[in-house]
């Protein structure tokens, strides 16, 4: 029985590094196509060393056109830390806040990045984020210009970055619902007591993103090929460095979250009101 155990466990092995190759191989493809070709595309730098998909590359191409000041970021929903946007800038010596709802995570956080808490260069936040405190949560904290905003807490993603004025970032990387085509656009109801159900009843339309990244001074300037984050600059510092326009229209990218091993998208929701 333990010999057969482990040929089923050596096949999950050799099946599942078979895969992971295979979407590598895709991905690449994908990049070399003449789509991403202009060298102002930010597909073209993706590189994965912490972040969810090819982030990390497409941050750091951004900060090299638009250049560094602070070198301070704000990630709101960080998981247990392992995975994001910004622990690979945390590594790099930058400075900053992380926001994170969840117990568990907050106690594993604290046990990887002791040092850096322990020194002041992280500082966490343990609170369930909402339109309401958003402000209250972050503004104490923060004494210089914001270099960096991250923002995915999934259901009400939308409604916090609309409410969210204390700053006004450089760059800000923001989860979009890549369900709904380029041209619509569209937000869940705003409920602070209601979270993601694991459905694509979730944040907002590239267009709904695009559209208030404008009123807020932050102009679209590309998504990451999975179509999970969109990233925006903020517009007097955009000038020509980046592919126009601006728009949903030439920078969404639909959802390819087989390219993260999952086979199947979330499961079609139309509301999560009752």
């Amino acid at each position: 029985m333990k010999n057969f155990v482990r040929q089923i466990l050596d096949f999950i092995s050799r099946n599942s590094r078979s895969n992971m190759l295979e979407r590598i191989r895709y991905a690449e493809a994908l990049r070399a196509t003449d789509r991403y070709n202009d060298p102002k595309s930010l597909i073209r730098y993706e590189h994965q060393i912490f972040s969810q998909n090819g982030e990390d590359g497409s941050i750091r191409e951004i900060f090299r056109r638009v250049g560094e000041s602070s070198r301070f970021f704000i990630e709101i929903g960080v998981g247990n830390g392992q995975e994001n946007n910004t622990t690979f800038l945390l590594l790099q010596g930058w400075r900053g806040i992380w926001v994170e709802g969840s117990a568990s995570h907050c106690n594993s956080i604290r046990k990887t990045f002791k040092n850096e808490i322990a020194s002041g260069q992280l500082i966490l936040i343990e609170a369930y984020v909402t339109a309401e405190n958003i402000n209250s949560l972050i503004d104490p904290h923060v004494n210089c210009e914001v270099d960096m905003l991250s923002l995915d807490i999934d259901r009400n993603t939308y409604h916090v970055w609309q409410a969210l004025n204390v700053i006004h970032p450089k760059v800000s990387v923001i989860e979009y619902n890549p369900t709904f085509p380029a041209d619509v656009v569209w937000a869940v109801h705003y409920d602070a007591k209601l979270w993601w159900k694991s459905t694509s009843y979730y944040g907002a339309s590239l267009a709904a993103l695009a559209l208030l990244g404008e009123h807020k001074g932050e102009q679209l300037v590309g998504c990451d090929l999975t179509g999970t984050n969109a990233y925006f600059v903020r517009t007097d510092l955009c000038g020509d460095l980046f592919l126009e326009p601006g728009s949903a229209a030439r920078h969404y990218e639909p959802s390819r979250i087989y390219l993260q091993g999952r086979q199947l998208g979330h499961s079609r929701q139309y509301s999560d009101r009752h």
